[in-house]
């Protein structure tokens, strides 16, 4: 009877909020990810992105990524490093902090995100003269 009623989706919604940590924590998360997702910290990397998992989730649904607060709205793809990426797109099972055979070299550099479209952004320096040249009025 109360799956006949709803009532279920009721409980499932007020079980998602409060694993959210309440209703405005919940607002402000679906207003940043578009998404209410429930599952298990799987671990956090150094930059403050969290990663988590939920079994019961489609299989490629199942594993995401909650940006870090400092960031904003402004997240992308390339702000989660080579490690997770692995575990995120299923290449391991293992989380970075739980793989015991993952190599770490004094040479590996560290992880940084794509930076185009920022005043930080690579540029190269061109040494062949521009073809066009700006017009330049007569005084």
């Amino acid at each position: 009877m109360a799956k006949l009623l709803g009532f279920d989706k009721f409980q499932t919604l007020m079980r998602t909020i409060r694993m959210q940590g309440g209703l405005l924590s919940s607002i402000r998360t679906l207003f940043r990810i578009d998404d209410l997702p429930i599952g298990d910290l799987i671990g956090e990397d150094k930059y403050g992105n969290k990663y988590y998992e939920n079994n019961a989730y489609f299989y490629g649904r199942n594993r995401w990524v909650v940006y870090s607060e400092k960031v904003g709205l402004n997240y992308d793809g390339s702000q989660v490093p080579a490690e997770w990426f692995g575990w995120l797109h299923y290449k391991t099972d293992l989380p970075p902090h739980l793989d015991p055979s993952r190599p770490k070299y004094p040479w590996m550099v560290d992880h940084t995100p794509n930076l185009s479209g920022t005043s930080k952004q690579y540029m190269p320096y061109s040494t062949t003269p521009p073809k066009i040249e700006a017009w330049k009025p007569p005084n």
